[in-house]
């Protein structure tokens, strides 16, 4: 029996195993290895930790099915040469392996961010976020570190769970969102505004402390500050001995797979793409992922070229009832925009 062993349990190889598991002859199974017991839906983890969803909302069972071997356990060594993945419990072989990990926060250097900050880049660190917030009292001060989609979703969806608190959200450029339409950044800025949430541009958060957060040449006393400043794929993967892109992540030929380890792929916030790392891109290249390698183990020859991952754009919400969205260089606002995100989620999960 070959075995095709995915590694994290992400949108990336949720896709790629809903592709490929009715396409596999005999004689093939997949196993997938997750520290969890369930998909999180990560893109929503930013309501997990403002306490706007419960946890069950988040997260879905794995695929249900007699190829499928599910393992809960902790990854800790990949041996491309040996092709082993060494986990707590025990060792396993692939014969094919598709790597998809995901990220955990870059702190860029900062001193004290990973001591004094709390995360929303895992199911776990989004419980305890929520906790934390949980634990304020009213009138608690709150720093937001980084102004990207998640900065911006977590914000907005704090400020419509916690009225009573105080939101400073720290952005690195001259204004929200620049690389989209200035309408658009506008539009997410005015929400702050509207809705009593501090937007601090330039910001260069340069020491993070347990009660304070300095940015540039001020000081800034905080109850708690959460990080959304910038990610790396996880430490596993960083320890491979292959070659290193922009953003730490892992060079691929056109076939996903590393160069010299044909036989491993990689899916997902650890590949180096020209596209910037989301769960749309993710399943795009899953779904390549899953053709080549019915390709390969129904021996047929491998494309001449693959075909550029599309994008459809970006979705963003602010709070329940308002949101934001980038389609097809169309700007979209408002609550139509919003119930965009929510039916994409709910197509997702219906799909799933």
């Amino acid at each position: 029996m070959k075995n095709i062993v995915c590694l994290g349990g992400g949108y990336g190889n949720m896709r790629f195993i809903q592709r490929i598991a009715p396409k596999l002859p005999s004689g093939y199974t997949i196993t997938l290895v997750d520290v969890n017991p369930f998909h999180g839906m990560k893109t929503e983890y930013y309501a997990l930790a403002a306490g706007t969803k419960s946890e069950t909302k988040v997260r879905m069972d794995f695929p249900d099915d007699k190829n499928v071997k599910v393992l809960f356990d902790t990854i800790t060594g990949i041996d491309l040469e040996k092709k082993a993945v060494t986990l707590e419990r025990e060792t396993i072989h692939y014969d094919m392996l598709v790597i998809g990990l995901g990220c955990e926060d870059k702190y860029h250097g900062v001193p004290g961010a990973a001591e004094h900050t709390y995360s929303i880049q895992s199911l776990r660190q989004s419980r305890a976020t929520y906790e934390k917030i949980g634990d304020l009292e009213p009138g608690s001060k709150v720093g937001i570190i980084g102004a990207g989609l998640s900065g911006i979703e977590i914000a907005s969806e704090l400020r419509e769970a916690r009225e009573d608190l105080k939101i400073r959200l720290f952005d690195r450029g001259d204004r929200i969102l620049p690389m989209y339409p200035e309408r658009l950044s506008a539009y997410v800025k005015r929400w702050f505004d509207d809705n009593d949430v501090e937007v601090i541009p330039n910001s260069n958060i340069v020491e993070v402390a347990a009660d304070t957060v300095y940015n540039n040449d001020a000081s800034h006393a905080l109850d708690m500050s959460i990080w959304t400043a910038g990610v790396q794929p996880v430490e596993v993967v960083r320890n491979l001995p292959v070659e290193f892109g922009s953003g730490g992540r892992v060079v691929l030929n056109q076939y996903h797979q590393i160069p010299g380890f044909e036989d491993a792929y990689v899916v997902g916030d650890s590949a180096a793409l020209k596209h910037a790392p989301s769960a749309q891109v993710a399943e795009g290249q899953a779904e390549q992922i899953a053709e080549i390698i019915e390709a390969v183990v129904k021996d047929k020859p491998l494309p001449k070229e693959m075909p550029d991952i599309k994008m459809q754009g970006i979705l963003g919400s602010l709070g329940s009832k308002e949101g934001f969205a980038y389609l097809r260089e169309r700007t979209v606002t408002g609550r139509i925009a919003r119930m965009l995100k929510s039916g994409v989620l709910w197509m997702y999960k219906l799909g799933v």
